[in-house]
């Protein structure tokens, strides 16, 4: 039996806030952010609506693209950091709010790379359980909830969004996986995290008035390690599989940074025009940003059956991962 890809789906909210709105809230310009970062606006959810709204809204999608029923769902694992609760799990949430009754629920939490390990998980249960057939893969964040509005060096990133995969076992033999490539380095914990609210550090009038319940970044740092990280996972994953760069149709990169982006495709030599951008219009979305692109592209006709897609990404942790696919 094969494994494929049978639905993509993924939402945005309807809140745009542009570079321009930023210039009023913090000490920043539109040429400062676009040149820095690529991005030129951002989305933001409403107060009402929570990362499982988000979530499945996006599953809603994939399963109407795949024509899957919620019954016929045997698995759902959402990657996010900012989760409706410390728990229940936000695939609960998303199986009770689409009505999945008999789904196998729990969340994955790999930062940026969140979507990529989820990936893995769901290739290696579904080959290897008879009891698993189809697969709801969901990146999810509400990032504008633990970004530091007052911080004019990561409020400018970061956005709200959600994308859903759904992975179904199939009759013929095609594998819509070819190879991946996983990693993490508990050694850079502190460049990229939130200092408060688990069980490190509770939840205080000290830690909320030190402000330490946002996100917290060093943004040099990250850049090196993303870059070499990446490009190291990505040489990896083609090598597992036995494909060159050159071989590739597209080359999905997480949306973090335009000039992230722009270094990972120099270094594996993948010309401008095969490397889908999309961060200038929804900055980073986390977990949620491949899935994005790819349904972009998807439904914009960008992707044929037999092209060759390498996803690769960087998050917290550190973690990183790269995901070999040939659109089946």
């Amino acid at each position: 039996m094969g494994i494929r890809i049978v639905g993509i789906g993924s939402y945005t909210p309807e809140r745009v806030l542009t570079n321009k709105d930023l210039e009023k809230m913090v000490d920043t310009s539109d040429e400062w952010i676009s040149t820095r970062t690529g991005i030129k606006e951002r989305r933001i959810a409403a107060d009402n609506e929570f990362t499982s709204d988000l979530a499945v809204k996006a599953a809603q999608r994939a399963m109407e693209m795949a024509g899957v029923s919620p019954e016929e769902i045997d698995v759902i694992t959402v990657a996010s950091i900012t989760n409706d609760r410390v728990f229940p799990s936000t695939a609960c949430f998303v199986q009770k709010k689409i009505g999945a009754a008999n789904a196998v629920c729990f969340d994955v939490q790999a930062a940026c790379s969140g979507l990529l390990y989820s990936l893995e998980v769901a290739n290696n249960m579904l080959k290897g359980s008879s009891k698993y057939k189809t697969f709801l893969v969901i990146g999810a964040e509400k990032l504008s909830t633990i970004v530091d509005w007052q911080d004019r060096n990561t409020c400018v990133l970061f956005g709200d969004g959600a994308s859903a995969l759904l992975l179904k076992k199939t009759d013929d033999d095609k594998e819509c996986i070819l190879s991946t490539n996983l990693g993490s380095d508990g050694n850079y914990t502190d460049i990229l995290h939130l200092p408060a609210g688990g069980s490190a550090m509770p939840a205080s009038h000290e830690t909320i008035d030190q402000r330490l319940h946002y996100l917290k970044m060093g943004g040099r740092e990250v850049f090196k390690l993303a870059v070499n990280a990446m490009v190291s996972s990505c040489h990896k994953a083609l090598a597992e599989a036995n494909v060159k760069a050159s071989d590739l149709a597209w080359l999905v990169p997480h949306q973090a940074n335009l000039r992230i982006l722009q270094a990972v495709a120099e270094r594996l030599e993948m010309p401008v025009d095969n490397v889908y951008v999309n961060v200038n219009k929804y900055g980073n979305t986390s977990a949620a940003s491949i899935g994005i692109a790819l349904d972009e592209m998807l439904r914009g006709g960008k992707i044929h059956k037999g092209d060759l897609i390498l996803l690769t990404a960087f998050g917290g942790g550190l973690t990183w991962a790269s995901t070999l696919l040939r659109w089946c």
